[in-house]
């Protein structure tokens, strides 16, 4: 028998919404939580994302009148993500749509405040069930209310901007639209000051609310620098798990279950090596390392798309900036993305998770390169150049190049300037056309959501004829792994041969995604994570006295 330190009737492993979520859902059922932290700093992955929920037919569309329905969000993942392997499954799909209402009300509940981003598309909006709308996100946070904690959040920065914000700010000083959003972010950052407060959205601010909620609220323990490092079993099932705290290692009772919400192993190159045949240029929290994977499977816990992530382009790191994972910037007029021989090889405006797959099969080792002309530095906002230092340690490391013509910049970056020119001038050619003849850039409402409404005939092409042109180099990123422990519609973690063990559950990039190999929506990450969170400590609470003595 083991002798333990501590007894809760929930532990949960990680910080990010996942297991926030598992933590709000179990003390809204009365239960006792402890929640344990790996590094040194809370909210994983999700405190450094854009913070968005894909939660299809959720209380805010029916609440603003727009159409939705269960069938619909079911048709539309059985058309995008279909049903490959068991995370993927139609129960799991069904878990996830029937369980988008309880989290929605519930966070409400507990004074959680939440708005549509209704202009966003589902990434494959014209495929059977597509919606505009269904992305959810949290309000802008004043962090103050969290106190010294702040101090110790992943989040980058504390910045009052929504998911719609950031696709018209990319155009701020090119359009109207775009001009009245920056002028009203200013305003929104302002009225905050004005009012002694520090607000923060997207991700920064959902993580902040949830350990408002979860930690202050709800006098939820949490615990920095305590990894995981084994499970406690006792005749088959999890009853626990040892911590190392305090310089100690500290045996926890969980009578209700162990929750594993630690976030994948992006940052983990020995396994990137391994599943996905690259070292990787993550975008997300560096304690990524994908032990508690590693843990469950040694307690005999199946997994699936260990091969897989949240593919995306990035701009290549230098010494003093990490990869700069590009969303709109590549999707904007002017500007294309090229191999190493100068071609194009997919719609640059696609969803990130297909443009990473393209460039995979393209070429995993392969060099990559985003080529524009000067209208597109000059009329969009470029995350990934605003900081001087960082412009010129790309300069200086070989990450950007820039020449009057596109030919002396094909040789700045060792492509045949021949074969540059000839795929500028096909482009071009498009442009002025309207219609992308090889990839059908544009064709879809996702991809004219970032776009210029201003360039005609085409919102995402405009001809790449005015130096001085700039190559970027892109390289294979993403936002998390997609590989993980299997689990069923109430987040229980299962055994190869499909059966449960007992006590054990796994969300978020803990466990294998329900989204397979795609992204159908904007938040397609953390949607899931904090429904089958939230779902698991239904679940535990749910489970039966005698079951857990």
């Amino acid at each position: 028998m083991v002798d333990f330190d501590r007894e809760v009737d929930v532990l949960v492993v990680g910080t990010g919404a996942a297991g926030f979520a598992t933590a709000l859902g179990a003390v809204d059922d009365g239960l006792s939580v402890l929640m344990v932290e790996s590094t040194g700093r809370w909210g994983g992955n999700s405190a450094k994302s854009g913070g968005g929920m894909w939660l299809p037919d959720n209380p805010l569309m029916r609440a603003d009148r727009v159409g939705d329905s269960r069938e619909e969000a079911l048709a539309y993942l059985a058309a995008t993500v279909g049903t490959e392997g068991r995370a993927a499954g139609r129960e799991r799909q069904e878990a996830f749509v029937d369980g988008v209402a309880d989290f929605v009300d519930t966070a409400r509940r507990h004074g959680m405040t939440f708005v549509r981003a209704p202009e966003y598309a589902d990434y494959y909006p014209e495929r059977p069930g597509g919606k505009v709308g269904r992305g959810v996100e949290h309000t802008p946070f004043d962090v103050r209310r969290i106190g010294a904690w702040w101090k110790t959040s992943q989040a980058p920065a504390a910045l009052p901007i929504l998911t719609d914000d950031v696709w018209l700010l990319g155009r701020a000083w090119s359009t109207p639209s775009g001009f009245r959003r920056g002028a009203r972010l200013v305003l929104r950052a302002l009225a905050g000051l004005l009012t002694g407060k520090k607000l923060a959205g997207i991700g920064a601010g959902l993580t902040a609310s949830f350990l408002r909620t979860v930690v202050i609220d709800n006098n939820t323990e949490l615990w920095l620098n305590s990894p995981l490092e084994e499970l406690v079993v006792q005749d088959g099932r999890v009853v626990g798990a040892r911590i190392a705290h305090d310089g100690r290692t500290c045996a926890i009772r969980a009578r209700r279950g162990v929750m594993l919400a630690g976030g994948g192993f992006d940052a983990n190159k020995e396994l990137r090596r391994k599943h996905h045949g690259i070292d990787g240029n993550p975008s997300g929290a560096p304690g990524n390392l994908g032990r508690p994977i590693e843990i469950a499977m040694a307690a005999g816990a199946a997994v699936e798309l260990m091969d897989d992530a949240w593919w995306g382009a990035s701009v290549a790191p230098t010494s003093i900036s990490e990869p700069a994972f590009l969303v709109g910037e590549r999707s904007f007029p002017y500007t294309v993305i090229v191999d190493e021989r100068g071609d194009r090889f997919a719609n640059e405006s696609e969803s990130y998770v297909d443009l990473g797959h393209h460039m995979l099969e393209h070429g995993r080792l392969g060099t990559y390169w985003m080529i524009s002309d000067r209208r597109h530095a000059r009329r969009y906002l470029r995350s990934y150049a605003m900081d001087p230092k960082v412009g010129k340690a790309m300069r200086r490391e070989g990450v950007m190049f820039q020449a009057p013509t596109p030919a002396e910049l094909a040789a700045a970056i060792g492509v045949d300037p021949g074969r540059l020119t000839a795929t500028l001038g096909r482009f071009n050619g498009f442009a002025r056309a309207g219609v992308d003849g090889d990839f059908g850039r544009g064709n879809s409402a996702y991809d004219r959501y970032y776009s210029d409404p201003l360039v005609r005939p085409n919102p995402n092409l405009g001809p790449l004829e005015k130096g001085p042109f700039t190559a970027v180099k892109i390289v294979i990123g993403d936002l998390g792994t997609k590989g993980g422990v299997v689990t069923d519609g109430d987040g229980r973690a299962l055994r190869d041969d499909g059966s449960v063990i007992e006590g054990l559950y796994a969300a978020g990039n803990n466990s294998a995604a329900v989204m397979g190999r795609t992204y159908p929506g904007p938040g397609s990450t953390i949607g899931p994570a904090v429904v089958f969170g939230l779902r698991a400590a239904r679940h535990m609470a749910r489970t039966a006295a005698e079951d857990v003595s």
